[in-house]
């Protein structure tokens, strides 16, 4: 049986596929298209950025504010001392206050960019759990709190079950991440009146004991909403990239390299990822996602326009299109690929090709640049490369050069006056 919703944000999540589970979809439902509900979605700073892989729930905030709700940002300044340890095989480093701080500082950034911040009853708000969970009395919160949570109920969780079932130790500091999460629900609650956490759907378990444990100790109704965990359709986990995390912070990855990440996408992805991380009408997202041959890579060109132009700005799209473009059809030099800066010092008695393609970041190791040159994927100026012991000094450097891995990534490299 097909569901209808009453509510615009339900239709938006059903239809553009960021629905999994939901804990009560019509009541859910039903009060959305009453008045304006507080939502949240929780993000742990454990780095300075988030990457791409949390776009799917920072889309979400952005449709709840576009259909009339408020989103709330929650940023865990105290879980974060903790570690989520959903479905991990280890436990999380854990940080230094400062570096959390710093990390918080780096995300706010990036949010400002999906959703808007002010005063109006739809304005999104940006709290930090530490606000509650910092000046905790531990025998006071295991009294009034943990007497809710049943041992047995949270052995059974998917996330925590599995960490047993292949013997790997799962901490008590840990344990608690669930319990904390649970709380925060419950404050959002007290505090923002707050209706609906969101999450992926690794958090189900987490979000039904912050739901159970709002019940139990204030006697109110609120509702979960997970989206489904993304992989592209060659079963890789969304926000990797051959070089590593897909950054959100420009600072961190620039606009190019991020466009250049959704214009490599998969044909068979196109489609579903324009639903998930654009604002393009659905049926023109079909039209585009069915496109084949040379067609699908104007719709990929247009995936990649759109998302960067969100989070970046329209200018920025442009520009790394106009970049793409020269680099790949023309066989130029775009202004805006990734640039290494050498100083004379560092050229004076030359430098070998494998330690620039490393630096550059084509490469991860010495090693991982030299099988790049072995396989014929390393190209210099656009000419196959094809010794791993070439050295350049500063008279071959006295123009910028281009260094390519495979078709698809390039780099600069320039000497400084």
């Amino acid at each position: 049986m097909t569901y209808h919703p009453k509510s615009e944000f339900i239709r938006v999540m059903i239809e553009r596929g960021f629905m999994a589970d939901c804990t009560d979809l019509q009541s859910l439902d039903d009060i959305l298209a009453d008045g304006v509900v507080p939502a949240y979605i929780g993000f742990d700073a454990t780095a300075k950025s988030l990457h791409v892989g949390s776009l799917i729930q920072i889309m979400m905030l952005r449709w709840l504010q576009k259909t009339g709700h408020k989103p709330i940002t929650l940023m865990g300044g105290g879980t974060t001392k903790v570690g989520d340890p959903s479905f991990r095989s280890d436990e999380r480093p854990l940080l230094t206050p400062a570096q959390i701080e710093a990390n918080i500082a780096g995300i706010r950034r990036v949010f400002s960019a999906y959703v808007t911040y002010d005063g109006s009853a739809t304005g999104a708000l940006m709290i930090d759990n530490a606000e509650w969970l910092d000046g905790l009395n531990y025998l006071s919160f295991l009294r009034d709190i943990g007497r809710h949570f049943s041992v047995n109920r949270m052995l059974s969780f998917e996330s925590v079950k599995s960490r047993i079932d292949r013997e790997q130790s799962l901490s008590f500091l840990e344990f608690n991440y669930m319990i904390l999460q649970a709380y925060d629900f419950l404050e959002l609650n007290r505090r923002y009146g707050c209706r609906l956490q969101m999450g992926g759907s690794d958090q189900w378990g987490n979000i039904v004991n912050g739901i159970d444990l709002t019940r139990r100790v204030l006697d109110r109704e609120v509702f979960g909403l997970t989206s489904p965990l993304l992989t592209t359709s060659d079963g890789k986990k969304m926000g990797k990239s051959l070089s590593g995390a897909v950054w959100l912070d420009g600072d961190m990855l620039s606009p190019y390299e991020f466009w250049q990440f959704w214009r490599n996408t998969t044909d068979a992805d196109v489609g579903r990822f324009l639903k998930l991380y654009t604002e393009l009408p659905v049926e023109e997202c079909d039209r585009l996602g069915a496109l084949e041959g040379s067609e699908i890579n104007e719709a990929k060109i247009r995936l990649a326009n759109q998302v960067t132009a969100l989070l970046h700005g329209a200018e920025a799209a442009q520009a790394a299109e106009a970049t793409a473009r020269e680099v790949f059809e023309k066989g130029g030099v775009g202004e805006d690929l990734p640039t290494l800066e050498l100083t004379q010092g560092e050229v004076a008695g030359g430098i070998s090709i494998v330690q620039l393609i490393t630096r550059s970041g084509l490469a991860k190791s010495g090693k991982e640049a030299k099988r790049l040159i072995a396989d014929g994927g390393a190209r210099l100026d656009d000419a196959p490369l094809t010794d791993a012991g070439l050295m350049l000094d500063a008279a071959a450097l006295s123009s910028p050069i281009k260094l390519s891995a495979g078709r698809k990534r390039h780099a600069l490299v320039t000497l400084a006056p």
